[in-house]
């Protein structure tokens, strides 16, 4: 029995979409695909916003939507998803609302849950494609390796600054995450959104391509970017490309792959310790613990080591600290005192550990680096404190 495509559509679709039917390489039967489609999109922020609300509009049948966070005030200059009103509010809730006013055809699964590798291959099998959107090496490993581990196709992006990147990883006989960066940069080395900033506009464009490459892999029309990562300067309004390769030596897609299943990725990025490993390098203190320090006879020099830009916007000046930026602290290491305990301070605590273990190797005798940085210090000590 030959199945009417059109049969698939109400009234109401059949007008929503109308701009589709009528277009080469989608029509009636890409339309269906679309409808059929599950695409699972990995955080509703910067990136997820465009995505989640493009793929909506689309006709995509099933969105799933993984996140555990609210929606922060800091979060609106980029997250289209969220409103003011949102503050506070989980962000698949908003996002569902949102959705909801753009397409409410749209089914949307909300996954409320930190990704890890516990969870993560459950999440992800029942899904088509990924798309990802996350801002943090762990998940961008851990997607990477589940969506290998299942051959499913992931749509890559990441935003920084002025500058965003796309690709298509784990497409049949294309190359991964892995193939292009095997080791994840040294923890601190490279600066978060939070730390670097990113202009809101970015995530927008990085993202609508992202949604581009989903409804083509869908679609199973075009050239996608499998094969080829995208790099985009919005300051000199310029796109790069380099072209990949499946590496044969890669642990997850290479001819012999040695990753069979899925690791713990904040250790495999420097970002927690391993299990039953040695102890830190330099002792991690607890802001409540740095203040009964700071009230002491002999209280310790804070060293943060942030950027100017971020300084002005908060700091712990009143109470003594000093700004010396990471890159810096190797050329003015005389300036700091080696008789006096000191406490390293950055953003969330990764930069100021990398230094704090300079310095150890340096021999400067007692220093200590502070747990979560100033984020902490806001929501524990001081919630005057502006965060960003």
């Amino acid at each position: 029995m030959t199945i009417d495509p059109l049969s698939h559509f109400s009234r109401q679709e059949l007008l929503r979409y109308a701009r589709h039917l009528v277009l080469p390489h989608v029509g009636v039967e890409g339309q269906a695909r679309l409808k059929a489609a599950r695409v699972l999109v990995v955080g509703a922020g910067g990136l997820g916003s465009p995505v989640a609300m493009y793929l909506a509009a689309a006709g995509v049948g099933t969105l799933g939507l993984v996140d555990f966070d609210v929606v922060d005030a800091s979060n609106l200059q980029r997250q289209l998803l969220h409103g003011e009103s949102d503050v506070g509010r989980r962000k698949l809730d908003s996002a569902s609302d949102t959705l909801r006013e753009i397409n409410p055809h749209v089914e949307d699964i909300h996954h409320p849950v930190r990704l890890s590798s516990e969870n993560a291959l459950a999440v992800i099998e029942p899904y088509h494609l990924v798309v990802d959107g996350s801002d943090n090496f762990p998940t961008r490993y851990l997607v990477n390796d589940a969506c290998g581990l299942l051959e499913k196709p992931l749509v890559f992006g990441a935003v920084l600054q002025w500058e965003g990147q796309a690709s298509v990883f784990a497409a049949p006989g294309g190359p991964c995450y892995r193939c292009l960066f095997r080791e994840p940069p040294p923890p601190g080395a490279v600066p978060n959104c939070a730390e670097g900033g990113v202009l809101g506009v970015l995530p927008g464009l990085i993202g609508s391509i992202q949604g581009l490459e989903a409804v083509k892999l869908i679609l199973g029309e075009g050239e996608t970017l499998a094969g080829r990562f995208l790099i985009f300067d919005a300051l000199e309004m310029r796109f790069r490309e380099l072209t990949l390769k499946r590496n044969p030596s890669c642990p997850v897609c290479g001819d012999e792959p040695t990753i069979s299943a899925l690791i713990d990725y904040e250790v495999f990025c420097g970002v927690a310790p391993a299990p039953g490993g040695p102890k830190p390098e330099v002792p991690e203190r607890d802001p409540a613990e740095v203040r009964e320090m700071l009230e002491s006879g002999t209280p310790p020099l804070l060293l943060d080591v942030r950027e100017p830009y971020e300084w002005e916007i908060a700091n712990l000046g009143p109470l003594g600290a000093v700004p010396i930026p990471m890159t810096e602290v190797p050329k003015r290491v005389e300036e700091l005192p080696r008789d006096r305990a000191i406490v390293v301070v950055c953003h969330s605590g990764a930069r100021s550990a990398a230094v704090a273990r300079t310095l150890a190797r340096l021999g400067f005798p007692d220093v200590s680096n502070l747990r979560g940085g100033l984020l902490a210090w806001s929501r524990d000590v001081d919630p005057s404190l502006p965060t960003y």
